[in-house]
């Protein structure tokens, strides 16, 4: 090395070095591109036809063309036309895959999917709740019809949607093939070459020592595999021209391991969302206690499936409610808040002789070999009879009133389809009512439930009759009555007859028409049975990307060498420089416990020397360094070490000029730009 006095100024680097202090290929063996980056290589910046453009495009081999043309010179006659056209298609389809595998389209199109999914979250889906969709539908006739043609009530099944989720899927795979072979190679090859100048380093130190060159390059290669660091030995330092020794070593791989691993688990979360929309199933039932439910189509309430799903690949069982228990806080703040929601099962699989008793609550569901049920609803069927004008039973059982408040008020219809009148002609009743559990009424509310639990159950009702409409072959809500064909039962003075009625209580209805006895009440829970598909692969997929991303973000790659060469005067300088992939405060720390623990093995001369190519008696230890942690410029010798290295060298410093002992403090901004540019 040339002798290197403090002069106070700022030292000229040698042309094709840039700002940061060193020259481009002192980074060697960097194939990956910028940090963060996943597609082949360095986005075009330049466009279709630009500067950026591929080899085809203009200012390319084949010369010169018009403006945003990737087919260079056209020759001659219909066959220099076709040349150029295929020379023009392929330079515009590679342009058009360098941007869909880019980085910044991939984020693009995975904020656009997120949006895109917004809408199936606030309006009612085909293949969720029917009744849901038809009352939307209802109340909103002008905005339905739009909302139909924009496709947004089968959202995840729409061309948009579809189109979106396709183009990130491409992307990602477009992205992460050529770089994981990068990555391989890296993994393959061995650490980059010492650079010539390792003061230019943003983290160096140097110091010279009476010990051999191979015994401080054979104490570092220890040192740094124990660290695991990955190793090689550069140069034999023998002979005219010949490489100085040094070790190289490399840490940090895991870096981009998991940025690999983080967009693979998104395609693999890509996928698993895929499958579970074409391959699950989901339906609803409900069920009143004394009743049960067997896994056939005709069964449920509602059903959805995804494209590929047979439904011959059901789960075969059926069960009994047996019992359902629900019980809500009596006093104090939380009145009326939820304690217990049980529904007690029997159930059989295919084939089984004896039931086996299980329990379905909130967040904890009956699985039952691929399928899951789901308790996601609960209320009360209130127990009516009716008796037409004949004297016959025309209707009894238990009817589910669907909850409308937090307080157990339930509405709910009645119908009875075979009913005689008093003349023995065939007629239809229809009733509509409110079930309170726990029943008040006030003048602004009317009849209503005051508590969930039911402290005083009390049906109201009123009563239709005529056409049902339940021939029409128009599809009707079992919950919901249709009375523009029918009648209503007014009381003497003309106004709709209604009446509450405790357990035990019977309606007469007017003119012999019949008589309604409320009987009492059963509870009915509502359940989901769902088959879903590939949710471990999700979950493996969600894994992986927090781990992946928590890789990416926490471990740093960096590169050490550490060069040991013998002066003339029988002396030896060891060299060490550190360079990280990105800026960070712990590139000069580490290369600071590596220097104090090699100082041990290779001691320093004692203070009163030269330190580079000056006095052979020794001197000073120097260090210098272009980190972000350190002075911002002055003598190499005032620096402030970023850690104390007690008998061994100065710990790597931060000059703003890049060499040990310029003096010359640049201003903080260019220097971060450097730190940067590193």
């Amino acid at each position: 090395m040339g002798e290197h006095r403090d002069t106070g100024t700022t030292i000229e680097r040698p042309p094709g070095t840039g700002a940061t202090g060193y020259a481009p290929d002192d980074f060697p063996g960097s194939a990956s591109g910028p940090e963060g980056r996943l597609g082949p290589g360095e986005e075009d910046p330049g466009g279709p036809g630009g500067s950026g453009g591929s080899g085809d495009g203009p200012g390319g081999p084949d010369g010169p063309a018009g403006s945003g043309s990737f087919g260079g010179a056209r020759e001659p006659g219909a066959r220099g036309a076709l040349a150029w056209l295929g020379r023009e298609l392929l330079g515009w389809g590679r342009w058009y895959w360098r941007q869909l595998t880019s980085m910044r389209t991939a984020l693009i199109l995975l904020f656009l999917l997120a949006l895109a999914s917004i809408p199936g979250s606030l309006i009612p889906q085909e293949t969720g709740n029917p009744a849901v969709l038809a009352d939307f539908r209802a109340r909103h006739g002008a905005l339905a019809d739009v909302y139909e043609r924009l496709q947004l009530f089968s959202v995840y099944s729409s061309v948009w949607f579809s189109a979106i989720y396709i183009l990130l899927f491409v992307s990602l795979i477009g992205c992460i093939v050529p770089r994981t072979w990068q990555f391989v190679g890296q993994l393959r090859s061995r650490p980059p070459r010492a650079p010539r100048r390792l003061d230019r380093m943003p983290a160096s130190v140097h110091w010279r020592t009476d010990a051999e060159p191979a015994a401080v390059l054979e104490a570092a290669h220890g040192e740094l595999r124990r660290r695991r660091f990955r190793t090689a030995r550069d140069g034999d330092g023998t002979g005219t021209g010949a490489r100085p020794a040094a070790v190289a070593a490399e840490k940090g791989y895991l870096r981009e391991a998991g940025n690999l691993l983080f967009h693979i688990a998104l395609v693999v979360m890509l996928i698993a969302f895929a499958a579970g929309q074409l391959y699950r199933s989901e339906g609803g039932k409900l069920v009143v206690v004394g009743s049960g439910f067997t896994n056939t189509l005709t069964q449920y309430d509602d059903f959805g499936s995804g494209a590929l799903f047979d439904i011959g690949e059901l789960e075969r069982f059926r069960f009994d409610l047996n019992e359902f228990h629900a019980r809500f806080a009596r006093e104090g703040p939380d009145l009326g808040t939820p304690r217990e929601f049980r529904a007690d099962v029997t159930y059989w699989r295919d084939g089984d002789t004896e039931g086996t008793d299980a329990a379905i609550e909130v967040n904890h569901p009956l699985t039952i070999g691929d399928a899951k049920i789901y308790l996601i609803g609960h209320g009360f069927a209130p127990v009516v009879t009716v008796t037409d004008g004949q004297g016959e039973i025309a209707f009894t059982g238990p009817v589910p009133f669907l909850p409308q408040d937090m307080a157990g008020t339930a509405t709910g219809v009645i119908k009875v389809t075979d009913y005689l009148d008093e003349n023995g002609e065939p007629d239809q009743l229809g009733f509509q009512g409110i079930f309170s559990p726990t029943y008040r009424i006030t003048e602004d509310r009317g009849p209503h439930s005051s508590f969930p639990e039911p402290d005083h159950p009390v049906l109201t009702l009123t009563a239709y009759r005529g056409n049902l409409g339940l021939n029409s072959g128009i599809p009707q809500n079992v919950y919901q009555l249709d009375t523009s064909r029918m009648e209503q039962f007014l009381d003497p003075t003309g106004e709709p007859r209604r009446i509450s009625m405790e357990p035990g209580d019977t309606w007469a209805l007017p003119e012999g028409k019949g008589e309604l006895t409320f009987e009492g009440f059963e509870r009915w829970a509502s359940f989901q049975i769902s088959t879903p598909a590939a949710n471990g692969w999700a979950l493996a997929g969600s894994v992986g990307a927090v781990l992946g991303l928590a890789a990416s973000l926490l471990i740093q790659r960096r590169r050490v060498w550490v060069r040991a060469t013998a002066g003339p005067d029988g002396r030896t300088l060891v060299e060490m420089g550190s360079l990280g992939r990105t800026e960070s405060a712990r590139i000069p720390e580490e290369l600071g416990e590596l220097a104090a623990v090699l100082s041990r093995q290779a001691p320093p001369l004692p203070e009163g020397g030269d330190s580079e190519g000056g006095d052979p008696d020794g001197g000073e230890p120097e260090g210098a360094a272009a980190g972000p942690e350190g002075s911002a410029g002055g003598d190499a010798g005032d620096a402030e070490p970023t850690q104390d290295l007690p008998d061994g060298p100065s710990a790597p410093r931060a000059d703003a000029a890049g060499d040990p002992g310029s003096g010359g403090a640049e201003p903080t901004q260019d220097r971060k730009e450097k730190s940067r540019d590193a």
